[in-house]
């Protein structure tokens, strides 16, 4: 389904160089936020306590976090868990105040406030297991990262494999970059959105690779930046309905979506309009710089009997 159709290419390929500097600027810029300021763990990460809170009555987050703010106790999150009554709420560690002391402390103040707050358990996350998760998230995404290398090498040909990978690290490094450099806290959440953007923006990097292959197989006679040019230009179209579409969604659930979907639906924003652009201008581009041609992507065709064949160019 197309709204529109762009009749003349855009010349992309013309403005690459220009593309890709941007790129490297705000791809060095993440990586500086994030060797002098690094991720802003949350409780998921570093360790802390959790407590489930039950309520006669649907949890009213707003007067829950405003009890717990009367604490002081730094960044926490609070919010659903399986049933609109339960509150799961995550503390930081406090040094010098034991689990069940900080516990007990918030429990009389989200009392006070409503008598029919009841604690229903209380679990100590220790740093250790912090780690674990950090270590593993780390794992996740660099198994991600080699599937989509994997794939992407036995779908097309290694360049496009190369190329889609730098581009989605590209994403990924960046989105990092926003949360450190604003010091965002990084959940549990936050990696699972960052592991959603890759599946994203690799989707959008295999249709555009496809169109690229169905060009060379068409315009025999164009050049790679031609080809390349027709290929994002053709898919423009697709690319503003489905990402235009998405990106709506996850904007109603940033503004509307409350506090515990607020970071996720962040990082799947910028995600997503990175994706776009990675996968159109970087993506695209190194695969033209890596030398790729109709020879890589097109198989020649053989016609004619045992005796005689001949190769169609």
């Amino acid at each position: 389904m197309e709204f529109f159709r762009i009749k003349r290419d855009i010349p992309f390929m013309r403005h690459a160089l220009a593309f890709n500097v941007i790129s490297l600027v705000t791809f060095l810029l993440a990586v500086f936020f994030l060797a002098t300021r690094g991720l802003n763990l949350g409780v998921d990460f570093r360790g802390g306590t959790v407590i489930e809170v039950t309520y006669s009555h649907a949890v009213d987050f707003n007067r829950v976090r405003a009890a717990i703010d009367k604490l002081h106790l730094g960044e926490y999150s609070a919010q659903s868990f399986g049933r609109s009554d339960t509150a799961l709420i995550r503390l930081p560690l406090k040094e010098g105040t034991s689990s069940a002391a900080l516990s007990e402390r918030v429990m009389a103040e989200l009392r006070a406030d409503d008598p029919s707050a009841t604690q229903q358990r209380v679990e100590f996350v220790g740093p250790q297991v912090g780690r674990e998760l950090y270590e593993n998230g780390a794992l996740a995404l660099l198994l991600v990262c080699l599937g989509i290398v994997a794939y992407l090498a036995m779908r097309f040909e290694w360049r496009f494999a190369v190329a889609a990978i730098v581009a989605n690290m590209h994403d990924v490094i960046i989105i990092l970059g926003f949360f450190a450099a604003f010091q965002w806290e990084f959940s549990l959440p936050v990696l699972a959105a960052i592991l959603a953007v890759l599946g994203y923006s690799v989707n959008e990097s295999v249709v555009i690779a496809d169109r690229i292959r169905e060009n060379f197989r068409k315009m025999r006679k164009a050049s790679v930046p031609t080809v390349i040019d027709n290929a994002i230009t053709s898919t423009l179209s697709r690319t503003i309905i489905t990402h235009g579409s998405t990106l709506m969604m996850v904007l109603s659930i940033f503004f509307f979506g409350g506090e515990t979907l607020h970071y996720f639906s962040l990082a799947l924003a910028i995600g997503i309009c990175f994706g776009i652009y990675s996968s159109a201008l970087v993506m695209a581009t190194l695969v033209m710089w890596m030398g790729v041609s109709r020879d890589d992507l097109v198989k020649p065709e053989r016609k004619g009997g045992p005796a005689g064949e001949k190769i169609l160019p």
